[in-house]
């Protein structure tokens, strides 16, 4: 696979995603630095993802791939990153939680960070924190596989890093240790310590 240029903010635990299977698999990914506000991307991101978004991959044909679970399929794609049969499905249902859990995250981040404090709906961060909520207790029940990872564990462990990065008053930890020894392991893989964001 030639070299393909990400599309990126760091923060970003979707892109971070990407970083990671990148690394596991073996790919040199070109780092395009981006500013990525979902309110006003810049011009050089909506020439490359027309919803501004983040991460969005240029390979070599020229052809722009986006968003984190088509491009991770796209590195990904031949290796264990991706199980055969019954695995598979069981894989993607994971990503699909950890992603959401994500999206739920970054949604009550937003918020409070860019929506001015008088308009601000409390209901929504409440709803928004109850999926994480529910997204912890579905994860602390359905395990993985951090020594041998797939694209499940690689989304989890990305999920409970922003949580971390960004909720630490959370207290996640606390009340799913099992969960919080998965993370734990994960972050001690070299990708992961590769791809922290500051």
């Amino acid at each position: 696979m030639q070299t393909c240029t990400l599309y990126y903010a760091a923060p970003s635990p979707f892109v971070r995603k990407v970083r990671v299977v990148a690394q596991e698999v073996g790919q040199v990914l070109e780092l395009a630095p981006v500013f990525a506000s979902p309110v006003a991307p810049s011009a050089e991101l909506l020439g490359a993802n027309p919803l501004g978004k983040i991460p969005a991959l240029r390979i070599s044909s020229g052809e722009v791939l986006y968003d984190s679970a088509v491009i991770c399929r796209y590195l990904g794609h031949g290796t264990t990153m991706y199980p055969e049969g019954a695995g598979l499905w069981r894989a993607l249902r994971r990503e699909a939680l950890a992603d959401g859990l994500i999206e739920a995250a970054l949604l009550a981040r937003y918020e409070v960070t860019l929506r001015p404090e008088e308009f601000r709906w409390g209901d929504w961060i409440d709803g928004q924190m109850e999926k994480v909520a529910r997204a912890l207790i579905a994860m602390s029940e359905d395990g993985g596989n951090p020594d041998n990872p797939d694209i499940g564990d690689i989304a989890t462990g990305c999920a409970l890093a922003y949580l971390d990065f960004r909720y630490p008053q959370l207290g996640w930890r606390e009340d799913f240790p099992e969960l919080a020894s998965f993370a734990d392991v994960m972050n001690e893989r070299g990708a992961f310590h590769a791809t922290r964001p500051e």
